[in-house]
């Protein structure tokens, strides 16, 4: 602003300041358009904000509920993940004392005879006795008569690789444990991995432990030491005894496991054992633990014995997350409805500052909440993308070999239109969609989530949509389930909005959505939106505005100051005339 002192209205007695703010209304009228136009643009910008974020965390939210949360890294699901939904089958077991068992979606419903026969194990050393005696355990030569430069030297094998330890006599037993437990060894592809054991020791019982951390009768543990060495010494004063077991075939070649308990040796490879059990007619099945799967069907075996297994549909939770699904969707359909339908009041324009002042913070809410009412009325990108959404519901999937491939036959439809509502609202016929899930519970979730088999038709499940042909993305979508198609298309029209109105503060939202999400926004429009464009571009026209007032006002007061001097001059020759006529 113009800097200078500013004296008027001392010869005219004019208020040249009163006329100056007057004049500088009329101009000002420009620059409180601008600001208005501004302000719109923000609004929008929060409002495309606000509605990408409902898509993010309705996409976000289902797939948790559903528990679909293994997604490629364009953000959808990984190939028949939906088999693996542990929600749509329930297990029962006959004898739980014996073994717990829950169900995945492939397992086939049916009762099904278990006898477990043996239950997985590992290696075990546990000293039989106090290690120290009635020495000082303040380091291993106190504790083991030994001297400080002592070197203890071994090597623990197991299944994962082998180790090899060097300690001194001023080594304490928890030197021994922590590098025991922090032992690494390389794989054959030269990556890291632990070795495979676990060491304990308690010194208010003076006892030391050595176990496998995994069970199976590949885990194993060997220490091997020098005959004669203190390392030798060493490992025979920890007075270990091993429990193990061996392994032998009978002349059927069945496998045989037998339980051991025994002084531990040096040099010795000691092995676990697998868990044997048949299941539904089938002996002789072997796992390296106790919680396994089979044919969908989880165990947790506590004790050897029989039991059955009882597998059925959970009709009632399939039913109940379909719903819940299906109330998530409405709400997010209201709430863009609402958007595209709100009323418009035209005469309530954002507020200047100065208006501002001259109302109560509550007035001011009341009235920035009719301005902002209807500015994505009909906007063309939502109406778009819940287009395509609702169309995706109802097309027909592709390809599916259980009994649906509309979402129509499974009991849901559209809400009956209501006058005055855009529509799109999903309704369950409750009867319809559980018939349809006793009869083929499967053939529903493939209708849901089915994945399309991108081999088959010649996509990379990792490329881009942009990318796709028209063919190809119109495949994809034909091929897709109803819910993964849904994903899609929200996902499409969501990156539309963010090339629109930007991310806000939402980036890691919409990555947690889909990983690559924000790589063509950050590559080819430089994380710059439109309308971030726009009003970068209208702060200019702002700051011009702006640079143009202060001329504006700076010329008026020079024409104002001319106005005083020219008035002062005359005021100063006035008596010199008088004077001159008065004495004529």
């Amino acid at each position: 602003m113009y800097n200078n002192l500013r004296i008027t209205g001392l010869a005219s007695g004019i208020d040249t300041e009163t006329m100056i703010s007057n004049l500088m209304k009329a101009e000002r009228l420009r620059l409180d358009r601008a600001e208005a136009d501004k302000q719109i643009l923000v609004w929008k910008q929060e409002l495309y904000n606000g509605i990408n974020k409902d898509f993010a965390n309705f996409i976000l939210d289902t797939r948790k509920d559903f528990g679909l949360t293994t997604v490629t890294s364009t953000g959808t699901l990984l190939s028949n993940s939906y088999e693996n939904l542990n929600w749509v089958k329930k297990a029962t077991s006959s004898n739980e004392s014996t073994a717990t068992v829950s169900a995945t979606a492939k397992a086939v419903n049916g009762t099904y005879s278990v006898n477990v026969q043996n239950l997985a194990d590992g290696v075990t050393l546990a000293s039989t006795d106090s290690i120290s005696g009635t020495n000082s355990k303040e380091n291993l030569a106190t504790q083991f008569g030994l001297s400080d430069t002592d070197t203890i030297e071994f090597t623990i094998t197991t299944d994962k690789g082998f180790k090899e330890f060097s300690f001194l006599g001023t080594n304490t037993m928890t030197d021994v444990v922590n590098a025991i437990n922090s032992a690494k060894v390389k794989t054959a592809n030269d990556k890291e991995i632990p070795l495979g054991v676990k060491a304990m020791y308690d010194p208010t019982i003076d006892r030391f432990f050595l176990q496998t951390t995994e069970t199976g009768k590949d885990a194993s543990i060997e220490i091997d030491t020098t005959a004669g060495s203190v390392g030798e010494a060493f490992i025979g004063k920890l007075n270990l005894n091993a429990t193990y077991y061996t392994h032998e075939t009978d002349s059927n070649g069945k496998h045989i496991e037998a339980k051991n308990i025994g002084e531990f040796t040096v040099n010795t490879k000691y092995q676990g054992a697998n868990a044997i059990i048949s299941f539904a007619g089938a002996t002789g099945i072997e796992r390296s633990s106790n919680q396994f799967t089979i044919n969908g069907i989880d165990f947790n075996l506590k004790t050897t014995g029989e039991f059955n297994v009882t597998v059925d549909t959970d009709v009632d939770k399939v039913y109940e997350k379909i719903d819940n699904f299906v109330k998530k969707y409405n709400e997010l359909v209201e709430k863009s409805n609402n958007l595209l339908t709100e009323k418009q009041y035209r005469d309530y324009k954002p507020l200047t500052a100065e208006q501002k002042k001259d109302m109560d913070k509550k007035d001011v809410e009341l009235w920035e909440e009719k301005a902002k009412s209807g500015l994505l009325r009909s906007d063309e990108i939502t109406s778009r993308t819940m287009q395509n959404i609702r169309r995706g519901m109802y097309d027909k999937v592709d390809k599916v070999n259980g009994s649906y491939d509309l979402i129509t036959k499974i009991g849901i439809t559209t809400e009956k239109f209501v006058s005055g509502s855009i529509g799109g609202k999903l309704t369950i016929d409750e009867a319809k969609l559980k018939t349809a899930l006793k009869e083929d519970a499967n053939g529903v979730l493939e209708l849901l989530f089915k994945e399309p088999d991108y081999k088959s038709l010649g996509i990379d499940p990792y490329a881009e949509e942009g990318s796709l042909s028209w063919e190809q993305l119109e495949s994809k979508r034909k091929n897709s389930g109803i819910v993964t198609r849904l994903y899609d298309n929200m996902i499409q029209g969501m990156q539309s909005i963010i090339e629109k109105a930007g991310t806000g503060d939402d980036s890691n939202l919409y990555r947690n959505v889909k990983s690559n999400m924000l790589i063509d926004f950050v590559t080819k429009h430089g994380s710059i939106s439109l309308i971030d464009k726009d009003v970068l571009q209208m702060e200019r026209k702002i700051d011009d505005i702006n640079d143009y007032l202060v001329r504006k006002e700076d010329s008026y007061y020079q024409q104002f100051a001319a106005m005083e001097k020219a008035i002062s001059q005359m005021n100063q020759q006035s008596p010199w005339l008088t004077q001159q006529f008065s004495g004529r």
